[in-house]
């Protein structure tokens, strides 16, 4: 759910039990929305906590200095220390979410661990599944396991040779 999803939801929410004399815009429920997240970011600079009853607590941390490594280097960096927010929702949310929530979908495949492996498998026989055709990286059709197609030299077309070139004028 994206922030404009969550202000019309409200917007409708609100129009729908009249909580106003007129309807609540779009334009003023953003506005609102805009200013509660405005002020939780302000608490947290100014005070670092805050605490909303029946929803959780935003609190700032701060995370020691440490070594890590550039993963496509392997060199040693030092990260210095930050400030992190840290979320710890509240009972009324956490039975909530246990009962009703449906699992998000992962949007990112898991990562492969570079770990070396304890000890390696053994492979129990198969039997062979059906291979579907694969696309050609060298544009032959083959797959890239069948054996390499034999390269035949194409003659050249035969191209006849052109006229000679003359001159309108007769030659004296």
């Amino acid at each position: 759910m994206t922030k404009k999803e969550i202000v019309k939801t409200i917007c409708d929410r609100a129009n729908k039990q009249q909580l106003m004399k007129g309807n609540l815009t779009q334009l003023a429920t953003k506005e609102i929305v805009q200013w509660t997240f405005e002020a939780i970011i302000e608490t947290l600079v100014q005070e670092g906590r805050i605490e909303l009853r029946n929803f959780g607590v935003f609190e700032v941390k701060q995370r020691k200095p440490r070594k890590a490594r550039n993963p496509r280097t392997g060199a040693r960096v030092d990260v210095e220390a930050k400030n992190v927010v840290t979320f710890q929702p509240g009972k009324e949310m956490e039975e909530q979410v246990k009962q009703y929530a449906k699992l998000a979908e992962a949007k990112k495949k898991p990562r492969k661990s570079k770990a070396p492996k304890a000890e390696p498998k053994i492979a129990e026989p198969k039997e062979p599944e059906a291979k579907l055709p694969v696309p050609s990286v060298n544009g032959t059709g083959a797959a890239p396991d069948a054996p390499p197609v034999p390269i035949v030299p194409v003659p050249p077309a035969v191209v006849p040779a052109p006229e000679p070139v003359t001159s309108d004028t007769p030659v004296t």
